[in-house]
């Protein structure tokens, strides 16, 4: 590899020169992104009909979700680790080859154990998955020019994917059968996997990895907690044994994770990664996004298809619009990724989902789609492109060998945010409703308008408070802020790559 003095680097070296099929690996591992941001939601509408296809009782039916949620929230920082041990490229691809396996076995399942056990392996290979997809976009993109154009695609498709999983649930089970919405991974899976082979070059393991074993087992444990437990809030209440016991013992895991990975030799999640004040920044930001943003997804798909009484698929349609306020948000934050510090992106991101949902509390349940709903996806889908983007760079930038962690660590903030907000608000919700309709007899839908109103405040009120913290944790503006690739980063980048 030349090493030509090239302006603007201190050690006289020049980055290695970008990978000619770059753009095709970063279609591949958006795809593959795309298939396991879908996966959270497509089931959402296809429950009532799986429920009946398979005689599921009411608390197993909310398991299909909950399932795929501990497999994935528990085991994203073991699966940023794995990614290191046996390289990026193999673990994207026994990924996405698990993915799909466990998708073809949950279509075809004969009953309700199958299909449980299928969901919770695609959370377990999408853990391993996801911090994959990160680190090969951080280094398939070292420049800053082509780094923000290149998460700013990634974080389009991330962000809006939440959207078409619940437009391509509708359409699936309404035209098909329930069973497509696990069949269709297979197809996703095969295309992105070919563009893997295609376009991702195989690199050098990380030399030195070694897995903390301690670190994993109460990192896994606690994070499962901690979903189980918001998970079961909402329908058994929070101080329930079902929800208050997990909580508890998944925080207290995760206090006795923290305290040892100051102390393990080769720790699961190094202290620098979080302690780093962008890198923490942006990890409450997405933390805080997502439960506002799922809440707010949450309420409004309930609001489409019980208040308006759209059907599944034009509910699903009526999302479009998220979508196009990603778009924006995307385009807009990744010309500035560039110039602008860090928390200057990710607190007016925030004030944007902020927003909408102060938007959405003062929906009634005579609204319109078009004067009520639609600003308020527009608003959502903006704040939320404009925060994935920059979180997700600066999280993963001059991370070195953390880089897979980094990553894992943006999307563990992000399933927690989401069964922490669609828990929290809708108990929050539940709780308004109740009252509304014990003064208002007979008020079905406007108390559950009610519910939502208030609950969608007071999450408006949060995300404003979040949006100061994270402006105060992510540092002065200044250079230092700015999404700057280190001469340090870049020669690392000169590394040639080998099988």
């Amino acid at each position: 590899m030349s090493t030509e003095t090239a302006p603007g680097h201190r050690d006289g070296t020049r980055p290695a020169a970008p990978a000619p099929r770059r753009w095709w690996a970063l279609a591949a591992v958006a795809t593959a992104q795309l298939m396991i941001g879908i996966d959270m939601t497509i089931m959402n509408i296809a429950l009532p009909s799986l429920q009946r296809s398979l005689h599921l009782s009411d608390p197993g039916r909310q398991w299909v979700i909950t399932a795929y949620a501990l497999g994935y929230g528990g085991l994203l920082l073991l699966g940023g680790r794995l990614s290191d041990l046996i390289g990026r490229r193999r673990a994207l691809l026994a990924g996405l080859s698990g993915f799909a396996l466990a998708s073809a076995l949950g279509g075809a399942a004969p009953g309700p154990a199958p299909l449980l056990a299928a969901r919770a392996a695609q959370g377990a290979f999408g853990a391993l998955l996801t911090p994959s997809v990160l680190a090969t976009l951080a280094a398939t993109f070292p420049a800053p020019a082509e780094r923000g154009r290149a998460f700013g695609i990634y974080g389009t498709v991330m962000g809006s994917s939440s959207g078409l999983g619940v437009l391509l649930g509708g359409v699936l089970t309404d035209y098909l059968d329930w069973r497509w919405c696990m069949f269709v991974n297979v197809p996703i899976a095969v295309a992105a996997g070919a563009g893997v082979l295609h376009a991702v070059r195989p690199v050098p393991r990380t030399p030195g990895v070694k897995i903390d074993v301690v670190g994993a087992l109460l990192a896994t444990a606690g994070l499962m907690g901690l979903v189980l437990g918001f998970a079961r809030a909402e329908p058994d209440g929070w101080g329930a044994a079902t929800s208050a016991g997990p909580l508890a013992g998944g925080a207290a895991l995760l206090a006795v994770f923290a305290w040892t990975q100051t102390r393990a030799p080769a720790p699961l999640l190094p202290p620098r990664v979080v302690l780093d004040r962008r890198r923490g920044g942006s990890y409450l930001a997405v933390l805080g996004l997502s439960a506002g943003m799922f809440a707010a997804l949450f309420f409004l798909t309930f609001y489409l298809q019980n208040v308006l009484g759209y059907s599944p698929v034009r509910a699903g349609v009526a999302f479009l619009p998220l979508t196009a306020g990603l778009m924006i948000g995307v385009r807009a934050v990744s010309r500035l990724l560039v110039r602008a510090p860090v928390r200057a992106l990710l607190a007016p991101g925030l004030l944007a989902v902020a927003a909408g949902l102060a938007l959405l509390g003062t929906v009634r349940a005579g609204s319109g789609y078009w004067t009520h709903v639609l600003p308020v996806f527009l608003l959502v889908g903006l704040g939320t492109g404009w925060v994935l983007v920059t979180a997700n760079s600066t999280a993963t930038l001059d991370a070195g060998p953390d880089t897979a962690v980094a990553g894992a660590t943006v999307m563990t903030s992000q399933q927690i945010g989401a069964s922490l907000g669609t828990a929290l608000l809708s108990s929050v919700a539940g709780t308004a409703a109740a009252h509304y309709l014990r003064a208002h007899p007979g008020a079905g839908a406007r108390a559950a308008v009610h519910g939502f109103d208030v609950a969608s405040l007071g999450a408006a009120g949060a995300l404003c408070l979040v949006a100061a913290a994270v402006f105060l944790i992510s540092g002065r503006a200044g250079a230092s802020g700015r999404q700057e690739v280190s001469s340090s980063s870049s020669s690392s980048q000169a590394v040639p790559d080998r099988p």
